[in-house]
């Protein structure tokens, strides 16, 4: 551990019994854990704080060596001159933007019109109404006359019958 052979520990034990005594001893040995606790996060955290200015070093210097290798290269295999820049594309010179969307083309008349174009109705309806409303349900004349929602349940007509004990109570 820190040097101390096992007999050494043993007196340091027996001495512990003796000066502290059999009954604080736990607590003494819970105080002395969190103080070495707390000793060995401190000691944790100045090595990843050394660690961490080592790194940066090291960063720095391998910094200054790439730089001078791509230095010495740059010099060794100049840039290639510049060539002329790409003539525009055809659609820009035309005078439309790319990726625009067109209409579809018109068919002749009397031909078949794709599944999914809906038609005006030929004729207005009966109502004057458009077909696309939404008109509620006609309600029946029971339920019209209750004024209560469907699954309110109802009160049974008879009294229920009576019992013997009951009665006698």
């Amino acid at each position: 551990m820190f040097g101390i052979d096992s007999t050494e520990f043993l007196v340091i034990v027996i001495m512990a019994v003796i000066v502290i005594g059999p009954k604080d001893l736990p607590r003494a040995l819970y105080k002395l854990g969190q103080i070495v606790g707390k000793a060995q996060g401190m000691a944790r955290h100045f090595r990843t704080g050394i660690d961490a200015m080592v790194r940066e070093v090291e960063l720095e210097e391998l910094e200054k060596k790439w730089a001078t290798q791509n230095k010495r290269i740059m010099e060794e295999h100049p840039p290639a001159p510049a060539t002329e820049a790409l003539p525009a594309p055809e659609t820009v010179a035309q005078g439309k933007p790319p990726f625009v969307a067109e209409p579809a083309p018109e068919l002749a008349p009397g031909g078949e019109k794709p599944p999914y174009v809906a038609e005006a109705p030929q004729q207005p309806t009966p109502t004057g109404k458009p077909p696309f409303v939404a008109e509620s349900a006609p309600v029946p004349p029971a339920m019209a006359a209750t004024d209560k929602p469907p699954y309110v349940a109802e009160a049974p007509a008879q009294p229920a019958p009576q019992r013997k004990d009951d009665a006698a109570a």
